[in-house]
């Protein structure tokens, strides 16, 4: 039987601390992509869509180090037409 473990870092993160999900929005400007949670004022980019998701885990970790677990409320997230 194979176990697959995630890495030391994921592990020890899920059993030290709490897990939230939070809504990112992702998207590309230019050669970058901008990852920005929807919850908290916190951005990070990557040039890739995955590594701009990195980045943004990892800045909201440390963003949640300082003990500031006030969370916004969900976003509504929806497609809106506009006239141009």
């Amino acid at each position: 039987m194979l176990h697959v473990r995630p890495p030391c870092d994921v592990a020890r993160r899920r059993t030290l601390y709490d897990v939230r999900t939070l809504t990112a929005a992702i998207s590309q400007e230019g050669d970058l992509f901008v990852a920005q949670c929807l919850e908290v004022d916190v951005a990070s980019q990557g040039a890739t869509h995955d590594e701009a998701r990195a980045n943004l885990i990892e800045a909201l970790e440390l963003f949640f180090e300082d003990g500031d677990l006030v969370i916004g409320p969900a976003p509504i997230i929806e497609q809106i037409d506009v006239a141009v």
